[in-house]
């Protein structure tokens, strides 16, 4: 299993985030998710501005796979996306836990963190997908 970092919260759809101290998070899959997607080939950024709503979809990655939908751990609204995407998808593949960030939201209720796993109870989870 690749590494996890400590520190970043799950959803069980493989979004992570990593709360800063100012009160925004970023946003991206997970290293496990990118894997199972396979070599990325668009992203379809949200707009700055826009409202993200926890657990609704707020971004698209496809694949030579498959398309799927980025959903929002948290709830405010979308202050940054990566625009770098737009051009090298492929950063998800590459780096997910870094440049392959997808978007920043400002956080409106810090509330929902609690609904989200830490890096042992996700590890859990994707440790389950691989039996």
């Amino acid at each position: 299993m690749k590494e996890i970092p400590g520190d970043l919260m799950f959803l069980k759809s493989h979004e992570w985030a990593r709360v800063e101290d100012n009160g925004t998070a970023t946003i991206g899959i997970s290293d496990h998710a990118q894997g199972l997607l396979g070599d990325l080939v668009y992203v379809e950024l949200p707009n700055v501005g826009d409202m993200a709503q926890a657990g609704t979809a707020a971004a698209v990655v496809e694949s030579v796979k498959a398309a799927s939908d980025v959903y929002s751990p948290l709830s405010g609204e979308i202050v940054a996306v990566n625009e770098a995407l737009a051009d090298r998808p492929e950063t998800i593949n590459e780096d997910a836990y870094g440049d392959g960030w997808i978007f920043v939201v400002k956080i409106s209720d810090r509330n929902e963190l609690e609904e989200m796993l830490d890096p042992d109870a996700y590890a859990e989870i994707v440790d389950s997908e691989d039996d």
